[in-house]
């Protein structure tokens, strides 16, 4: 049985509770699925796949990209998939960025108000920014899939700093937007994927 590590990092919990359902999904592909903070793994031999992920928070959060480097020839070595949380998406409908498969929840994804002159909130949304410094962080791990998902804002949970970027920059509103039948779904259609190592 292939053995698949969920690795996550989360600002207020809500990460964690995506990390928690993909592992679910993962499951019913019929592999084993561990979910660790990214802070706790120290090693990936012992997993034949892995899934990394963290919410936006001034771009991908920063412990994730750090993961990515760290871990970069062991990740390259087996099938990786990727996942954010975030708040505001400009719609596209792009399914691939720098030709990896991409997954928009449906929820999140928003269409340009002008489609031809996009504002500054809707060009930082686009799903080509979020993705980009992704795979910027070690170029030579190649995903199966990357998955954007809504999030989950407690402004209450956010430094000063990261409050006003949220406020004044992404202008998103407080709430829940995690839509828990897509990110089961992504985790069940990327399983295979995953899986074709073990």
């Amino acid at each position: 049985m292939t053995k698949i590590l969920v690795a996550y990092t989360t600002n207020s919990g809500s990460t964690e509770e995506v990390a928690q359902e993909i592992a679910k999904g993962l499951e019913k592909s019929g592999a084993q699925a561990e979910v660790r903070r990214l802070e706790e793994v120290a090693s990936l031999e012992d997993y034949q796949a892995v899934i990394v992920g963290a919410p936006m928070i001034l771009g991908w959060h920063r412990a994730a990209q750090n993961f990515v480097k760290k871990h970069r020839a062991a990740l390259a070595s087996r099938p990786v998939a990727y996942f954010c949380t975030a708040m505001s998406l400009t719609q596209t409908g792009e399914e691939r960025v720098q030709s990896v498969p991409v997954c928009i929840d449906p929820w999140l994804a928003k269409p340009a108000q002008k489609p031809g002159s996009l504002s500054f909130k809707e060009r930082y949304a686009l799903p080509s920014n979020y993705i980009a410094p992704m795979l910027k962080a070690a170029p030579e791990v190649k995903p199966v899939s990357i998955g954007l998902f809504g999030g989950k804002l407690e402004l209450f949970r956010l430094n000063i700093f990261q409050m006003l970027f949220v406020m004044l920059v992404i202008r998103a509103q407080p709430g829940d937007l995690r839509n828990w039948s897509a990110i089961g779904q992504w985790a069940a259609e990327i399983g295979p994927a995953l899986c074709r190592a073990g």
